[in-house]
């Protein structure tokens, strides 16, 4: 119990919750509260409602000789092999609404960080395809987390959505600072 100092208009309740805040136990309780906030924003299910339409400007278009304005297509890089575990995060990109141009970005993104390995572990203890840290993260997308590619997968894909928007919003973050 925290008492005020005699002669002291302090609140002791006051004084109690501001030392709890700042202490050690505060500083614990409010990071284990951001990470329930991302475990939840990873575990919700995202539907698709419309597919976005591509559009140009018309400085990206440009005139053949026959006359016909076209326009450049996007790059996507080559799909992958669909005996891979890349192939399962390639086919769930548009479920959770990433066109198939943010696959590099994620091929890159993923390749750096564990290979595409589903049992990859870093030092700091990140776990998996995505490097979830710590790994149990993903158990909210599957009690099979440690050893299912398609679990971490849709783990990871959540994960970017929430918090950089896109593979490519993850990849820029990773190129940038080392990390996402």
């Amino acid at each position: 119990m925290v008492v005020g100092h005699p002669g002291s208009s302090d609140d002791p309740l006051a004084l109690a919750v501001a030392q709890v805040a700042t202490g050690k136990s505060g500083k614990l309780l409010m990071q284990e509260r951001e990470e329930i906030i991302l475990d939840n924003a990873a575990a919700q299910k995202f539907t698709v409602t419309s597919v976005p339409a591509v559009t140009t400007t018309p400085s990206q278009q440009s005139t053949d000789t026959s006359g016909t304005t076209t326009s450049p297509s996007i790059p996507t890089g080559p799909p992958p092999s669909p005996s891979t575990v890349e192939a399962i995060a390639y086919n769930l990109l548009g479920s959770y609404g990433f066109a198939t141009s943010q696959w590099t970005c994620l091929d890159d993104l993923w390749q750096q960080e564990s290979g595409w390995d589903v049992y990859a572990e870093n030092a700091s203890g990140a776990y998996g395809i995505p490097q979830a840290l710590p790994g149990s993260k993903m158990a909210s997308a599957g009690p099979d987390w440690e050893s299912d590619a398609t679990t971490q997968i849709k783990w990871g894909l959540g994960y970017i959505q929430s918090i950089y928007g896109t593979p490519c919003g993850a990849w820029d973050h990773e190129e940038a600072d080392g990390w996402y």
